[in-house]
């Protein structure tokens, strides 16, 4: 950690002593620190707005005080520009097979995000809509001159394809990031994490994303749609939703490409670009346009 960020936390106005730093690792769009202060622990999140990423922090904080009041999320402490403390949960990340083996969990938290968060949002909500998110990523990287430059006019006829084959749209609230790194589990019940994505979109986003994050079976695939919607889906809730499966993919894998050209975190972006890519490249050839 340098002077200047070890400088930023002890700047901010609520440490009752002395405190204890120590870096959290993960975070692959800001930085995260375990705070120990007298006898209670906080998590410090540092991190800018990302306009590349469509990221607003302002956005990010609304999000995590609803989902703290719906009971998703750990509670905010503090808040100020380029900083977020949160409650501090003694937990352990889930794994992919995790999420997995918790389904029946995560699904009623996932309903709560869509139908119940909104009423707690305050201020500002933005929409998170992946097609336009691809489309600006495709902008930004060739205006950059990415080395991904031949592969994007391909990239985007697909998304606009998928886009197609996926309306029209439910809109709840989504989380839009179900990485299986932003469930946790504190050995009585889970919590959602990472807010800096959230926004309305369509449940089939988060559901497509959930599955593709975690590496969902066919059969478990099913399984989470009929009880998320607590009925057998039919053929055209399953085209939509294999539509929306590949779309994130493609935006993970382009949220990757960009990172490349951007991020200043120590984490191998080319791999994780090379990993989504493939993944939407066969969730792409099962989908039947």
């Amino acid at each position: 950690m340098d002077k200047k960020t070890k400088n930023l936390i002890l700047s901010i106005p609520i440490w009752e002593s002395t405190i204890e730093i120590k870096k959290i690792d993960g975070g692959i769009t800001n930085q995260n620190f375990l705070i120990k202060d007298n006898l209670k622990k906080f998590v410090v999140r540092l991190g800018e707005d990302i306009p590349e990423h469509l990221v607003s922090r302002s956005n990010e904080i609304i999000a995590s005080k609803a989902a703290s009041e719906t009971n998703i999320s750990p509670k905010v402490i503090y808040n100020s520009k380029g900083i977020l403390v949160l409650q501090y949960i003694e937990s352990i990340t889930l794994s992919a097979k995790n999420v997995r083996n918790k389904i029946n969990v995560i699904i009623p938290l996932i309903k709560k995000i869509h139908l119940e968060m909104p009423k707690k949002i305050i201020g500002q909500s933005l929409i998170f809509w992946v097609f336009h998110v691809i489309r600006n990523y495709e902008n930004f990287l060739r205006s950059n001159k990415s080395s991904y430059i031949k592969l994007l006019p391909d990239l985007l006829h697909k998304s606009e394809l998928l886009e197609k084959n996926s309306s029209p749209h439910e809109i709840v609230f989504g989380h839009n990031d179900l990485l299986p790194a932003n469930f946790l589990d504190d050995g009585l019940r889970l919590w959602i994490i990472d807010w800096e994505y959230a926004g309305f979109n369509t449940p089939l986003f988060d559901l497509g994303g959930l599955a593709s994050n975690n590496n969902f079976s066919l059969k478990e695939e099913a399984y989470l749609l009929e009880n998320y919607f607590e009925k057998k889906v039919d053929d055209e809730t399953w085209q939509k939703y294999n539509a929306l499966k590949c779309s994130s993919l493609l935006r993970e894998a382009m949220w990757s490409m960009v990172s490349e050209l951007t991020s200043k975190i120590d984490f191998n972006y080319k791999n994780y670009t090379q990993e989504n890519l493939s993944k939407f490249n066969q969730s792409y050839k099962e989908f039947n346009i």
